[in-house]
């Protein structure tokens, strides 16, 4: 039994491309958390309501950005100084809109497929890593992905539309929000490559045979 509990060296020594996406999928840059909770059936209860949970919020934002985005394709904007129907900000609305529908339906899939695993049948995925184990990272990542992706691509449209303005205080109301909003993402992507160089570090340390800890 203890045999069948210990990580596999190749899910130990993954590729750097694979330590990220369990990064923004499991929060560690390793998966040495992640194979334990699929060790008892509680564990992994708890483990499927939580990437439940996440996909959740995936299909409520990518919901938003498609309704918001649908609005404005399909309407004219009320205000002459700020057209968004120009050419430069039509295409990238139209790109969320569609970014978000490809969210829905991935976060819906994922949803899905959480829904009806089976722990065993998880384990046997996982530990056969490969091709397995990008697909059970990636059904956690793409949905994400694509949320991200749709807000950037609305937040572009926004940002060409204010700027192309005649009008100087929307040009400048503008200039703020999108600092604001460069900011805020820069300070999110910190916090995860802090996290990612910290947690890599630590377990480098663990595996240092030398190591005090």
């Amino acid at each position: 039994m203890a045999g069948e509990q210990t990580l596999s060296v190749a899910l130990r020594n993954t590729s750097t491309f694979t330590r990220v996406l369990c990064c923004f999928a499991l929060g560690r840059p390793d998966l040495e958390d992640h194979w334990e909770s699929l060790q008892s059936a509680d564990t992994f209860e708890i483990v499927r309501g939580r990437m439940y949970s996440i996909l959740t919020v995936n299909v409520t934002a990518a919901g938003l950005l498609l309704a918001t985005s649908g609005v404005f394709v399909t309407t004219s904007s009320p205000v002459p100084d700020f057209d968004y129907t120009m050419p430069g900000s039509y295409f990238p609305l139209f790109m969320s809109l569609m970014l978000a529908m490809i969210a829905m339906l991935t976060s819906g899939l994922s949803m899905i497929r959480w829904q009806r695993a089976k722990r065993q049948r998880t384990r046997e995925q996982f530990e056969s890593g490969g091709y397995f184990l990008l697909s059970y990272l990636l059904s956690i990542v793409m949905p994400m992905f694509f949320v991200v992706a749709s807000l950037n691509c609305f937040v572009v449209a926004m940002a060409i539309a204010g700027f192309y303005s005649q009008n100087m205080v929307c040009r400048t109301l503008t200039a703020l929000w999108l600092v604001m909003y460069v900011v805020s993402i820069g300070m999110i992507l910190m916090g995860l490559v802090w996290k990612y160089v910290n947690n890599s570090s630590g377990a480098h340390l663990d595996s240092h045979p030398f190591s005090p800890y």
